[in-house]
């Protein structure tokens, strides 16, 4: 799959196959809030989606039943990635500083500590 990012239609179609595993446009359709885009535009988006490598489909026919080529993990993990790359000079540390001085109160932060903390005995244990 190419390292290209999803537009927001496109997330919010993905959001949704994600959600449903596999479905066709029309279960895809059902599952925005009103007011429903029109059937061609989300046929469409889904289309960019398939030629840009993030859905894959079954054929039936004329009909397609479509499915993530990617899972929501991977995609986040790449988008984390790319945002690390782009707005911290691709440090970690500095991503984490940001949101720990910007962002998080006293218990979120010691709830990361504590996930950092059992993440550190994990990989000790390894070795």
């Amino acid at each position: 799959m190419e390292s290209k990012e999803l537009t927001k239609a496109e997330e919010q179609v993905m959001q949704y196959l994600w959600a449903l595993k596999k479905g066709f446009l029309k279960d895809i359709v059902d599952q925005f809030p009103e007011p429903k885009p029109a059937y061609t535009t989300v046929s469409t988006v889904i289309r960019v989606m398939v030629r840009k490598g993030f859905i894959g489909y079954n054929s039936y026919g004329k009909i397609h039943e479509y499915f993530p080529l990617i899972s929501k993990s991977d995609y986040f993990q790449n988008h984390v990635k790319s945002l690390i790359n782009n707005y911290f000079n691709g440090s970690t540390p500095q991503f984490a500083s940001f949101f720990a001085n910007e962002q998080m109160n006293l218990s979120e932060l010691e709830e990361i500590q504590k996930m950092i903390e059992e993440k550190i005995s994990i990989i000790k244990s390894k070795k």
